[in-house]
């Protein structure tokens, strides 16, 4: 703990100086440009490359620093440290004073076995958290290996390690942010801050200061370490790296709490201590008995009787007893690494073992972090998709039934509602190896994957439709548009998503079939009905929607762009549970 401690103070001195730069207020509550000049930066120009390294210096690398590892020695010593095993120990010394007083004939046969189980006990102990500690090593590799930035007026790579509070750090689709930043622009940027929060939907971002106090998961002026960027782009200013981002603030927690004792080690040392007293009672006893009935006055007496009552005192210590322990939480420990859970301490198994009630975050625990499109409702019907995740594979069926698509209207319908949730849609799914990644906003990758279900190809929508135009998603708005060219036609198609009431009430018809109808209050009242039935099913509901467009019309209509709608219909997609996860956590 005394390393932990002063491996925190000797970092806090190193960025006492950055926090004096703060002052009293947060960041997320000052103009972005004010941010900027608390720390000496230029938003334009970044830092020069003398000053970079001159603050990386100061403030010490951008990682996480590890707690001072144990060293082997000093954790092999560790498994000693155990009331039972003291307690053996003194015995083993006892038995080897008798065998000396006692001439020293032969070998101390009952010293050397209590011995050879000390040691073999220490010895499993020992290389099974060794073990633990190697597969946490190989965890924590995984980290942010670079970052764009911008030094000198010009944007370079540099490795994240080597970032530093004030510098201009360049944020795109697709990328991991690599430090605690305030943002100083942003186009239509979205972040998953899912690592840190736990929120399983992409954050929209903004450059405004936030005149309020607010939480963590508020701040949208903020950008933080781990988090992804699933959508837009944009620039930030460090304002804290290392052990000071809330990542570092969080690890540095971990680090520094407290070992409690287990129950387990509680009640070892009860046993320990009983056992102690016990073991010098019954010497005692035996000692004084002998003395009084033998009416002994010799030395050789006092001896032989010495040696009796220790002898019968050692023999009632149970040698056993910590080897048996060490074993059966052993084999504990196997049984959990079966089911890929690691357990770095051997006492903790009896720990888990004693738990009745489990707190664990959902998104990317219990669940895959991969939305996936399950069902879509048309004016002709339901249909439900299989498959999870980014595989772009699964049979499409009727809900009622099961049985496949066969009506060519609601074939017809469910191409233009999968279609338009391709062509609404920044996501990029690409696979390597047989594995498929996704780039981009989970939920709109949820679309083209429920597309290519269907059949519906990148290739086929680009030789159709070429995007000319987008309205951004905002979370005032809770819609977004793109705007496409329809191939070898005179008009352009606006296609929208968006939450379904708010979508709803931009809509005057609806697409049934390959006929266009009036969108009537009772077709409303149903579609809204049918939202909140999908909603019950712990789905996230989308709307798709379309208008054509006169090329003519298009730079005029401006806000407008997004009304006169037709309905095309509504997607749930769900993040499903991981399949491990039911049986992690049944009882």
């Amino acid at each position: 703990m005394r390393e932990i401690v002063s491996a925190t103070e000797e970092y806090t001195d190193k960025v006492s100086v950055r926090e004096e730069q703060a002052g009293d207020i947060p960041f997320y509550r000052l103009p972005a440009a004010e941010v900027a000049a608390r720390l000496e930066s230029d938003p334009k120009q970044g830092l020069a490359s003398a000053e970079a390294a001159a603050r990386l210096e100061r403030y010490g690398p951008n990682e996480l620093q590890a707690k001072v590892p144990t060293p082997k020695w000093r954790r092999f010593l560790e498994q000693f440290n155990n009331p039972l095993v003291i307690l053996l120990l003194v015995a083993t010394v006892i038995s080897l004073v008798a065998w000396v007083l006692e001439g020293a004939h032969g070998a101390p046969f009952e010293a050397i076995a209590i011995i050879l189980i000390v040691l073999l006990n220490s010895v499993i102990g020992y290389f099974q958290e060794e073990r633990a500690e190697e597969a946490v090593a190989a965890l924590q590799k995984m980290a942010v290996a670079s970052a764009i930035v911008i030094r000198e007026g010009r944007q370079q790579t540099v490795a994240s390690r080597e970032l530093v509070p004030g510098d201009v750090l360049v944020i795109e689709e697709g990328t991991a942010i690599a430090a605690d930043g305030r943002l100083l622009d942003v186009t239509s940027l979205q972040v998953a801050e899912a690592a840190l929060t736990g929120e399983s939907q992409p954050t929209n971002k903004k450059v405004g200061p936030i005149d309020h106090e607010v939480g963590l998961g508020d701040r949208d002026n903020m950008v933080y370490s781990g988090t992804i960027v699933t959508f837009g782009r944009g620039r930030a200013v460090v304002t804290a790296t290392g052990m000071q981002t809330q990542m570092g603030k969080i690890a540095g927690m971990i680090q520094a709490a407290p070992e409690e004792p287990t129950p387990l080690q509680i009640e070892i040392e009860s046993v320990g201590r009983l056992l102690g007293i016990s073991v010098i009672v019954i010497a005692i006893v035996i000692i004084a008995t002998v003395l009084l009935v033998d009416n002994v006055r010799s030395l050789p007496g006092l001896v032989d009787a010495l040696i009796l009552g220790v002898s019968l005192a050692v023999a009632a210590v149970p040698e056993g007893l910590p080897t048996i322990l060490t074993v059966v939480l052993a084999l504990g420990v196997q049984r959990m690494v079966a089911r890929n859970a690691i357990v770095k301490k051997l006492l903790a198994v009896e720990t888990l073992g004693s738990a009745s009630v489990i707190c664990t975050d959902k998104t990317g625990t219990l669940t895959k972090n991969e939305m996936t499109v399950r069902t879509v409702v048309t004016p002709s019907g339901r249909v439900d998709l299989a498959g999870t995740g980014y595989e772009p594979f699964g049979e499409l069926s009727m809900h009622e039934t099961a049985a496949p698509v066969s009506d060519e209207e609601l074939n017809e319908e469910l191409r233009l509602v999968l279609g338009a949730g391709a062509l609404a849609n920044n996501a990029v799914v690409e696979e390597r190896d047989g594995i498929y990644t996704i780039q981009g906003d989970p939920t709109e990758a949820a679309l083209l994957v429920a597309a290519r279900k269907l059949g519906i190809t990148d290739e086929e929508l680009k030789q159709r439709f070429s995007r000319i135009g987008e309205v951004p998603f905002s979370s005032e708005r809770k819609m977004m548009s793109t705007v496409q060219r329809v191939n070898g036609d005179a008009e352009l198609a606006v296609i929208t998503k968006g939450a379904p009431d708010v979508l709803l009430a931009r809509c005057d018809r609806e697409r049934v079939g390959d006929t266009v109808q009036s969108l009537t209050e009772e077709r409303r009242a149903e579609i809204r009905a049918m939202v909140e039935t999908l909603a019950a099913e712990a789905l996230r509901t989308l709307g798709l929607a379309y208008r054509r467009l006169a090329h003519e019309s298009y730079d005029e209509a401006g806000e407008h762009l997004e009304a006169d709608l037709v309905f095309l219909g509504i997607v749930g997609i769900i993040d499903p549970p991981r399949p491990e996860a039911a049986a992690a956590v049944k009882v």
